[in-house]
């Protein structure tokens, strides 16, 4: 049996879209990991089959609770901070939940870690900070930072925090500006582009697009694991104090493109657009810096993800796909 690392991980929200997956991945690479997440989604049973693990572990709570911290951070070398309310909707309506996660919770944990110095820490963080591009030119991680809604607004604030108190954290860190998630996942959500457009459509849906000629990049939640891993084994001097989009430059595209992509699947669409949707974001990203340095060959696309999506749903895999409650971060239970 292969040997299990002298590194154990801490992932902050591992039981969401991401973390799920991601933890899978750790443990399959022979990490110990250790999972902190509130379950604001009644969301345990996504790591089901880790509890058996003798790597695995479990803490119920909030990160934003230092006498938490505190506990879970016995003997962890790495954290990986992925806990935040996600999604413009939801970051709407609780402003003031949002801002104290997102930004004060975040900026908080920067500094408590600094009792205990961990090799490396890394904040996913989102492209959203792009917003609205003034050109048609991809964003790399030199470009002006324009965030249209309160979710990367926050994100926005913490890797400001982090950048302007580089010479005074006292350990490695890392920014990785993930793309719009999509794939299955074992938390799987029905609220992102690619699987919402799915859904409608494979379950013979009208679907109702909002500016369909908005760019927007996409990386599946395998390869956005697969940035953190890379993060994690790289030789520190690579990704200490490094920002780095997280996606593939053949995989952005328009709201059109996907609907078209989802059509050609299907055979057929019932679709309908129209103007003057809530969300202005329209930006294409620039993934060069990744794979040059790190090496990251992101294998999944939108295409294959669809292919997916579609046979899981004709099959019946997902129970009361249309609960709200399960399958989305629409409310919270404050």
């Amino acid at each position: 049996m292969p040997q299990t690392k002298n590194k154990k991980v801490l992932v902050i929200g591992g039981a969401g879209y991401i973390g799920s997956v991601l933890v899978r991945r750790l443990l399959n690479e022979r990490y110990k990991v250790v999972v902190l997440d509130n379950l604001l989604y009644d969301n345990i049973a996504s790591l089901d089959d880790c509890m058996s693990d003798s790597s695995f572990s479990f803490i119920r709570g909030d990160f934003c609770d230092n006498d938490i911290l505190d506990r879970v951070m016995d003997k962890v070398s790495d954290v990986v901070l992925l806990a935040a309310l996600v999604g413009d909707p939801l970051c709407r309506k609780y402003p003031e939940e949002t801002r104290r996660v997102n930004e004060e919770g975040s900026i908080n944990l920067i500094n408590r870690l600094g009792r205990y110095a961990p090799e490396r820490f890394i904040f996913l963080s989102t492209c959203s900070n792009y917003g609205l591009r003034e050109t048609d030119e991809p964003a790399d991680e030199t470009a002006v930072l324009n965030p249209k809604s309160l979710y990367a607004e926050t994100k926005v604030n913490v890797e400001r925090y982090m950048i302007d108190n580089i010479n005074d954290i006292g350990y490695s860190w890392t920014i990785l500006r993930s793309a719009t998630a999509f794939g299955l996942s074992f938390r799987m959500r029905f609220d992102l582009t690619v699987s919402q457009f799915t859904r409608e459509l494979a379950l013979g849906r009208e679907l109702l697009v909002y500016d369909e000629n908005t760019w927007r990049p996409y990386c599946h939640v395998d390869d956005i694991s697969e940035a953190v891993l890379k993060v994690l084994d790289a030789p520190e001097k690579k990704v200490s104090g490094e920002i780095f989009n997280v996606g593939s430059n053949s995989e952005n595209y328009t709201k059109k493109n996907i609907v078209d992509i989802i059509c050609s699947r299907l055979g057929e669409g019932k679709v309908r657009y129209e103007k003057g949707g809530r969300d202005p974001r329209n930006y294409k990203v620039a993934f060069d810096k990744i794979a040059n340095i790190l090496d990251v060959r992101l294998k999944q696309t939108v295409d294959r993800s669809v292919v997916e999506l579609i046979d899981k749903i004709g099959a019946g895999h997902f129970i009361d796909i249309d609960n709200k409650r399960f399958y989305g971060n629409y409310f919270l239970d404050l």
